[in-house]
């Protein structure tokens, strides 16, 4: 299990949480939800080890390698989709990540790209990282609704526990994910 037990986490303006405590499995999938500003992904950023607590304790990640999938596609603009993939991984894992995507020319630059086919080589990135936790936050901007319900069916179970932003029930659904409502959680 991963917990965080009255974690504390600031900004040099601005508390995102004062005192969560939150229970996760190490398995299966979970979406948090709330309305933007509730920290989704400040909450990822701690659980990826990218945002240090202020106060509290946060365990279960020990030894566990992470996968992000970021908001932002943080592709670099200079190289191919392939080998923006090919970053991660080797290029057969690229190239099936690529084709699970469906993304047809890994040659093809960002700038060439769609905000979708963006958003897609990001996600095949992730997905070409491997490990034991997939953090997604907002998984599934730019895309309609076909393409995201495809794309789900291909991320669905392929890491033991899979954590994601979203804002929409129906993308929790699509990922037969528990949702966690971050504005909703009592706090002590």
């Amino acid at each position: 299990m991963i917990r965080l037990s009255h974690v504390r986490v600031q900004y040099p303006d601005k508390t995102v949480f004062d005192d969560l405590s939150l229970t996760l499995p190490d398995s299966g999938a979970v979406a948090l939800m709330a309305p933007s500003g509730y920290g989704k992904t400040t909450l990822l950023r701690v659980l990826a080890g990218l945002k240090p607590i202020d106060a509290g304790e946060l365990s279960g990640l020990e030894n566990k390698k992470i996968s992000f999938l970021f908001q932002e596609d943080r592709l670099l603009p200079w190289v191919s989709a392939q080998k923006n993939v090919e970053l991660v991984s080797d290029a057969n894992t690229a190239k099936h990540w690529l084709n699970q995507m469906e993304i047809p020319d890994g040659n093809q630059l960002p700038r060439e790209m769609s905000g979708g086919m963006q958003r897609r080589v990001a996600l095949a990135r992730a997905m070409a990282f491997g490990g034991d936790v997939l953090l997604l936050d907002e998984p599934f901007k730019g895309l309609d609704e076909a393409l995201r319900a495809r794309i789900a069916g291909r991320i669905k179970g392929k890491f033991p526990l899979i954590l994601l932003s979203v804002h929409d029930a129906q993308e929790a659904e699509l990922m037969g994910a528990r949702i966690v409502r971050l504005d909703e959680l009592p706090s002590d």
